[in-house]
């Protein structure tokens, strides 16, 4: 199973906080997955299709036990994917208009475009709207690749007023339109987890945090080792050019005819090729500190500077 697939079957489990929460969340699923269709003057269908049994399962015992609503149910498959997809339907009915009005889908205006207020005045409420929109066309990328995640919404009202309830916890989710959908996605894996433990997913929060752990660590990890890497790359280069500076003052004047204190550098130097300036101050007898080596290279420097003159 996808990631996405593990959420939505945790998230069809999540039980309500009160009465009203299971009304919200049937509400947004329809919102986000539901094609009304019109068959004359005052009649219409409602059809919704998933590729999540589990999310079928549960909108059928929401339209049940919510509103008394008979339904079809219909598995077809794929040729394309191969797998299953469950159809819906919601046929014209007694108590089908008042059920959709009851839900927001429909106003004495028509279609409604955006979150109805009603369904979201209390704050468990607000999370089942959002565990139900997230059940009809959430989906998240494998957090083990890069954290990504989104809901497709029709209008622009429904995708704010989903940002909306979001900020309300202190989520932070964007929009963009992508053809005629309006997209409402997160790019952060501490964005998602909030979101997943929010909407009742906590499981699947905790798999979030995880990974992202494993990652921050090992990316801390990588920092470091590119770091030393770099850092010894600039010390090998560094001893190089004082191993070639050493060679040409030692061809123009000669080792003995040098200070002591350079003797024992370049003695130092040339026996520890690979040494840091501290390291050297280390293996020198009595030892030295790094800014006493630090000037006899300078010296060494000079010196070989004036013989290329």
């Amino acid at each position: 199973m996808s990631f996405t697939a593990d959420v939505k079957e945790e998230l069809s489990r999540v039980p309500p906080v009160c009465s009203h929460c299971e009304r919200a969340t049937l509400a947004a699923l329809i919102r986000m997955e539901g094609s009304l269709f019109l068959a004359g003057s005052g009649r219409f269908r409602i059809e919704v299709d998933t590729d999540s049994p589990s999310v079928a399962r549960l909108l059928v015992k929401l339209l049940h036990e919510q509103y008394g609503l008979k339904t079809d149910w219909t598995v077809r498959r794929s040729v394309l994917h191969k797998t299953p997809n469950y159809l819906i339907e919601v046929p014209m009915q007694k108590g089908l208009p008042e059920a959709m009005k009851d839900m927001g889908v429909l106003t004495s205006g028509g279609f409604d475009r955006g979150v109805y207020p009603k369904l979201v005045e209390k704050r468990c409420c607000a999370a089942a709207y959002l565990r139900g929109a997230f059940l009809g066309s959430g989906f998240i990328a494998n957090p083990k690749g890069d954290f990504h995640f989104e809901m497709s919404v029709e209008s622009e009202e429904l995708a704010n007023g989903l940002v909306e309830l979001m900020a309300e916890r202190d989520i932070s989710a964007k929009i963009m339109q992508r053809r005629s959908n309006y997209i409402v996605y997160m790019k952060s894996g501490s964005a998602i987890s909030a979101f997943l433990a929010v909407v009742g997913a906590h499981q699947s929060a905790l798999a979030m945090e995880n990974v992202r752990v494993i990652k921050s660590v090992r990316n801390d990890v990588n920092r470091r080792v590119n770091a030393e890497l770099a850092n010894q790359q600039k010390a090998t280069e560094a001893s190089m050019e004082q191993i070639m500076a050493i060679h040409a003052v030692i061809d123009r004047y000669g080792l003995e005819s040098l200070p002591p204190a350079l003797q024992e550098f370049i003695k130092l130097r040339v026996s520890h090729p690979d040494a840091t300036l501290k390291e050297l101050g280390e293996y020198a007898d009595p030892p030295l500190s790094k800014s006493a080596v630090y000037h006899r290279v300078r010296r060494i420097e000079q010196l070989a500077a004036q013989v290329e003159r």
